[in-house]
């Protein structure tokens, strides 16, 4: 696969030829990597802290946080049509504001990805331990030899599995929203319908407005993903028409997804039933006597754990060997083994994913929490880039202004400004928010260190000419 070089300055230019992926990727691998990259353990289980938190009103939380998503994919689908030349997600940070923005956006993203192996991993194992009663490290590492040697076999490998958690996943969701509907309209449900519930406890808004504009925060963190469809599409044979395909639906039914089942979940059950940490789901379920509620969903859930976990493996790769075709990263990870595939670029990732439940084995308490802040407000920074690049590229006009594209950004350019103001919205929510100021902070301190290495590597290569 080859990325054109952004002609932003000539500081990353080489001769080199570049490494050639196989596009085997096919369009419903493409379809269902979109679903699968969104829907993860953040809805079946990180939702409950938020309905904790907001109450019924986290309905709205969603929707807000789900429209920020939506504007965001659509100025990506816009950009991919208009610039097939870019095929990867945050290479249109580089080809819309330079060099030292692709490096930024790049490393950025890579670091919220590798980060979320070992996470994926520590929590895949804890579901694992109520069927195998090993340690935790052990499953753990099980788990990353598993996901590892999928992503060694090729792009379709990852393509497949991903396939299928993502239906399972799917499937789920749907089916759960079959139940809570009959139930809430009071058609299974003995006591009648349950709507009730959406103001009887408190009001609809008990914590009040600006709950709900925190709850954006929390909400916002596990409904992003959706992007790695890009980053896949470019192992297909058709990348352009993958992601218009991909856009122009997907998006819409995961949105249905979110906001139909939480919305049935509170209109279930009294939102101050819930516990932070505890499946919603399965609270339900079990509300609506369903009996193989507990067992069903921890297999759903440990699916979507899986799922992730194969996702941030193959996007963390993908990302560090454009990074590296880029001479951005070492220029050893440029090499694809027989099956082309970045093999060593996949390695890293294991590595980096051994070396994070080892941490957890010696001090399980301290690391979990490390990682998952470590990645704090990461994904607002990169999405951001990628806003900015879009309304660069549409001024300057390397983006068409709509007319000869499937997937115009509505109301351009305010609708763009608009989204850079509610990500900034969210930055300071976090720093008012003592649950979030310090993934805040870590966050700032990781893009400061990413910044000047850049500014390093760049008076490096101006020395050498």
């Amino acid at each position: 696969m080859h990325y054109s070089r952004i002609e932003t300055d000539d500081l990353n230019s080489t001769d080199l030829p570049s490494p050639t992926l196989r596009r085997e990727l096919q369009p419903r691998h493409i379809t269902m990597i979109a679903i699968g990259g969104i829907i993860g353990a953040g809805l079946f289980v990180g939702s409950s802290a938020a309905i904790v938190a907001v109450g019924p009103a986290i309905v709205v939380s969603y929707v807000l946080a789900g429209i920020i998503v939506l504007f965001v994919m659509r100025m990506l689908g816009e950009m991919a049509l208009a610039r097939p030349d870019v095929r990867s997600f945050t290479e249109f940070a580089r080809a819309g504001l330079g060099n030292g923005a692709g490096f930024v956006a790049g490393w950025l993203y890579w670091y919220f990805w590798v980060i979320v192996i070992p996470v994926e991993a520590i929590a895949g194992a804890v579901l694992l331990q109520s069927w195998l009663p090993l340690p935790p490290w052990q499953l753990g590492l099980g788990l990353m030899a598993v996901m590892t040697g999928v992503n060694l076999m090729s792009a379709r490998s990852y393509g497949e599995f991903e396939f299928w958690f993502a239906s399972i996943k799917s499937a789920a969701i749907i089916v759960f929203i079959a139940f809570a509907a009959a139930f809430a309209l009071g058609w299974t449900s003995p006591a009648g319908a349950t709507f009730g519930n959406l103001w009887q406890h408190g009001g609809f808004a008990p914590k009040g407005i600006f709950a709900i504009l925190a709850g954006v925060v929390t909400v916002f963190f596990s409904i992003n993903g959706a992007e790695i469809a890009t980053v896949a599409a470019a192992e297909s044979k058709e990348p352009a028409r993958a992601i218009a395909q991909m856009m122009s639906s997907v998006i819409w039914r995961i949105l249905v997804f979110y906001v139909g089942s939480i919305f049935l979940i509170v209109s279930v059950l009294p939102w101050d039933a819930i516990r932070a940490g505890a499946s919603p789901f399965t609270l339900a379920l079990n509300t609506m006597g369903v009996p193989w509620a507990a067992g069903a969903m921890s297999a759903i859930i440990l699916t979507a754990v899986l799922s992730c976990l194969n996702s941030a493996f193959y996007v963390s790769s993908r990302v560090l060997f454009v990074l590296a075709e880029n001479r951005d990263a070492p220029q050893w990870l440029v090499k694809l083994n027989g099956r082309g595939v970045p093999a060593r670029s996949v390695l890293v990732g294991g590595v980096a994913g051994i070396l994070g439940i080892l941490a957890h084995a010696m001090s399980p308490s301290t690391v979990f929490a490390f990682l998952v802040n470590a990645s704090g407000a990461v994904m607002l920074f990169v999405y951001s880039a990628i806003v900015l690049a879009h309304a660069r590229l549409r001024i300057r006009g390397d983006v068409a202004d709509g007319s000869v594209t499937a997937l115009r950004m509505w109301g351009f350019p305010w609708l763009s400004y608009a989204t850079v103001g509610a990500m900034a919205a969210v930055l300071v929510a976090m720093a008012f928010s003592p649950a979030l100021s310090s993934q805040l902070y870590v966050s700032l301190l990781t893009l400061a260190l990413v910044i000047a290495a850049y500014l390093i590597l760049k008076r490096r290569r101006i020395k050498r000419i």
